[in-house]
């Protein structure tokens, strides 16, 4: 697997703009169950918490301790896996550093998408109603917490359901389950939480930062490109998905950079990375498909280029993404 897809389904395992806006035509959803989408989108913009989250995907299990302080100027947020192999995240607004001290190492990156459990829902997005019905459920209570279940229905097979619990009195998402027709494909839960403005800063000190001085230092530098500039680009998207940036991208330890296209329906995020075979230490063929939890990728060669499609949607979803990419013709021959 390239490092970039490893990075990938890292910030994505670990565990955006002004207004939050959702579709004007919500005529097949619950009204009540959009305001409460709302309160989640816009929550962790508006409290401090900490607590103890776990993961579950495929029959593994993973716990992570978070702490998370918001004020009128930043954003800050540390993530520290318990299980296997340590990994912290630590995140200064949308600057995030991963910390790999088995191998000292680390990543540095901007951040790109809010996907980091509970901050679940990006703050701007349009027509969630074409793609998802938007109910509300029973109420239930967890990790302490009343909250009011909410449920997205996907319209057809492309996405995803998803079912949020939702903490009545803040909107913090407490629950979340990815789910593939009834079958539960992976979930966020929290065991303990602590949500106020008694959440201390000095939670948010770690010791990696002074002993990564001397490790391997890997930034992620991006350059957003204008629309359509990409040579490379996707003929047609599947119903409910648009392309939000496109983007060209260093590995990590490298100077070579890859093609990025990042699409999304709203609530779903998928990416392709497009690089030249020789650039390239992946071992895997063309048709390669393969998935953890929610997340799926497949692989495609093209023109002695490797094209790789990510995303939190089903395989058949990632596959038509990456069939559909190609290449454009250079004007003036």
């Amino acid at each position: 697997m390239t490092s970039v897809v490893q990075f990938f389904l890292l910030l994505l395992l670990l565990p955006g703009i002004a207004q939050f806006s959702l579709a004007q035509n919500a005529s097949d959803s619950s009204s009540d169950a959009l305001y409460w989408l709302n309160k989640v989108a816009a929550a962790p913009r508006l409290h401090n918490y900490q607590g103890t989250f776990v993961y579950y995907a495929d029959g593994n299990i993973e716990t992570s301790r978070i702490v998370h302080i918001v004020d009128a100027q930043r954003e800050r947020e540390k993530i520290e896996v318990l299980d296997g192999l340590t990994r912290v995240v630590i995140r200064d607004n949308d600057e995030v550093k991963c910390y790999f001290p088995d191998s000292k190492t680390v990543v540095t990156e901007r951040r790109w998408f809010r996907k980091f459990f509970p901050d679940i829902l990006p703050q701007l997005f349009e027509n969630i109603n074409n793609s998802y019905f938007v109910k509300k459920d029973k109420q239930e209570r967890i990790a302490g917490n009343d909250s009011q279940v909410i449920f997205l229905e996907p319209r057809d097979s492309l996405r995803y359901g998803h079912r949020i619990w939702v903490d009545i009195n803040t909107g913090l998402a407490l629950k979340v389950a990815i789910v593939d027709t009834n079958r539960k494909v992976e979930q966020f839960a929290f065991a303990e939480l602590k949500i106020g403005e008694d959440v201390g800063a000095e939670l948010l000190n770690s010791k990696y930062p002074e002993m990564a001085v001397e490790w391997h230092n890997h930034n992620l530098t991006t350059s957003v490109l204008k629309k359509r500039e990409l040579e490379w680009q996707i003929k047609k998207l599947p119903a409910g998905f648009k392309i939000v940036i496109e983007m060209k991208r260093n590995l990590a330890g490298k100077s070579v950079r890859v093609d990025h296209i990042a699409l999304t329906d709203g609530i779903a995020n998928v990416s392709v990375f497009i690089q030249l075979m020789s650039d390239s230490k992946s071992p895997h063929a063309s048709g390669f498909l393969s998935n953890r939890g929610a997340t799926n990728i497949y692989v495609r060669t093209i023109d002695d280029h490797m094209v790789t499609t990510v995303g939190e949607v089903p395989l058949e979803t990632v596959k038509l993404i990456g069939d559909a990419v190609f290449k454009q013709q250079k004007s003036g021959g």
